[in-house]
């Protein structure tokens, strides 16, 4: 019960603070401000987040989080291209796409286009990407069975997949929306596609 309660103040927090910077930017809200909004004390919102940018940090944590998840669930014989495809389809999906939310994409779109346009945030977004693609690239060696020590193919189609992911992600920003962003992604594996599945056949791993 006590971690169900951490949870819910957890996302309330979050979800307070990513409503107001969106729509004030980063350096027009407070953390006053985004306790108030939630309903809690400034104590109660450092016990969950060391500062604002923390809130934003958490939100690329689980993006990441979600397309390790995705990817590992994929079946076994799956192309490359069309596994790393869906997997940051699902990431785009949680950025672009809630049915129950009819406001979800624009409030995303305007915390997207935050990170992209803020110095501080967009460094913490390529520092996370590197996490990103370290997590993918483990999952593919799993799913080739290749060492990730000597085998090229993980970290290069990791890092395409990744790539492909930024441009959609950052022509659905220029575009302020009306751009559809499955679309601008489904484009750009376009591009990528024959890469990632052209790598060389799986191997099994060497355990000597």
């Amino acid at each position: 019960m006590a971690e169900r309660k951490r949870q819910l103040v957890s996302r309330e927090l979050a979800e307070a603070a990513l409503q107001l910077l969106a729509r004030k930017g980063f350096d027009g809200v407070t953390v006053d401000e985004i306790a108030a909004a939630a309903g809690v004390s400034k104590r109660t919102f450092f016990r969950y987040f060391a500062s604002k940018e923390d809130v934003v940090v958490r939100f690329l944590t689980d993006l990441g989080l979600g397309m390790r998840a995705e990817l590992a669930a994929r079946p076994a014989a799956e192309p490359p291209a069309t596994a790393l495809l869906r997997t940051t389809q699902a990431a785009m999906a949680a950025c672009a796409d809630r049915p129950d939310r009819p406001d979800h994409a624009a409030r995303t779109l305007r915390v997207v286009q935050l990170i992209l346009r803020t110095p501080p945030l967009l460094a913490r977004f390529l520092e996370r990407q590197e996490q990103w693609r370290r997590d993918l690239a483990e999952e593919l060696a799993r799913r080739r069975q290749v060492d990730l020590a000597k085998d090229l193919y993980p970290e290069l189609a990791a890092g395409l997949a990744l790539t492909a992911f930024n441009t959609a992600l950052r022509r659905w920003s220029d575009s302020d929306g009306t751009e559809e962003a499955a679309g601008l992604l489904d484009r750009a594996f376009t591009v990528v596609a024959p890469a990632l599945d052209a790598g060389e056949a799986p191997r099994p791993l060497d355990r000597n």
